[in-house]
């Protein structure tokens, strides 16, 4: 009995057209293959709903003006797009990854003209942390922030971003913590919050950090629910006195990081802040989950 690969059952959407991920194809000369040319997305799916879609193609808009590169499709289409693939899905819950290039062309540095961009999309199971992590907490390491200047932009150009990210896992940590000038800016793959003397502090949305949905969510939590909360620069000093880090991302949700360079965040274990924020977002997702999917507007 032959046996069926993960990309024979994975299904797929390229340029107009859902397929198994085994039969996706896009040409060498992709200019997001040749020079990272490109934008991405990674949107959370529940109960086959795509979670917070409106953010998500608002910060696809805002990335692809950033690239320039239109976009090629209306709200409404990427809308049908994605719940169509949501639908096709082996899977309830999913990470749905979109990913939009300039195109096929020459190799040449400046724009090609009259190409058609490459919009590819693909959705497989969303692996959420373990009960270890979110009742332990995981460790993570400060290092300096040495990307481009443009982080708010969500492009396919990752090199930095991995080669900070393994410096973590080289390290045995789960998340690089980044720091610029002396300034929290966000983790390698995550957004940053600290709980420090009671006041969630978040860094706020600058050309240096990427403008995350789960930073949206967290934030709109700790304000409706009362938390103290301060949007400002966070010093490196007060990241490492902090009584709590969290990370945030569309697949990790929060997590508390609970060890930082090695040395315990407050006592060790997540905190009081932490326990009630994931709490509260769990209850956001298990609502989003029973509510008919919002519409979409252009």
């Amino acid at each position: 009995m032959e046996l069926t690969s993960p990309a024979d059952q994975t299904v797929v959407y390229l340029n107009g057209s859902y397929m198994p991920l085994s039969e996706a194809r896009i040409p060498v000369l992709d200019r997001g293959f040749i020079f990272g040319d490109g934008v991405y997305e990674v949107i959370p799916v529940y109960s086959r709903r795509a979670f917070r879609l409106e953010g998500h193609l608002q910060r696809l808009d805002d990335s692809l003006a950033g690239i320039r590169l239109p976009n090629p499709h209306t709200r409404e289409e990427w809308t049908d797009i994605i719940r169509e693939l949501a639908r096709r899905s082996a899977y309830e819950d999913q990470s749905m990854y979109l990913q939009v290039t300039r195109g096929v062309a020459k190799r040449d540095h400046a724009f090609p003209k009259n190409v058609t961009p490459t919009v590819f999309l693909m959705t497989g199971p969303l692996s959420m942390p373990s009960p270890e992590a979110i009742s332990q907490g995981v460790a993570a390491i400060t290092v300096p922030d040495n990307r481009w200047l443009r982080c708010d932009l969500k492009t396919i150009a990752l090199l930095p971003n991995v080669l900070l990210r393994q410096v973590a896992v080289d390290a045995g940590a789960v998340e690089a913590v980044l720091l610029r000038d002396g300034v929290l800016t966000e983790g390698a793959a995550s957004n940053i919050f600290v709980v420090k003397d009671g006041v969630v502090l978040c860094p706020p949305k600058s050309n240096l950090i990427l403008p995350g949905i789960t930073y949206d969510v967290l934030l709109e939590l700790v304000q409706a629910h009362g938390m103290p909360c301060e949007v400002r620069d966070v010093s490196e000093a007060e990241v490492r006195s902090a009584q709590e880090v969290w990370l945030t991302s569309s697949t990790r949700e929060v997590l508390a990081i609970t060890k930082l360079d090695g040395k315990p965040v407050g006592e060790g274990k997540p905190g009081p802040a932490f326990r009630k924020m994931y709490g509260l977002f769990q209850e956001l997702k298990a609502q989003a989950r029973r509510a008919p999917e919002p519409k979409v507007h252009a």
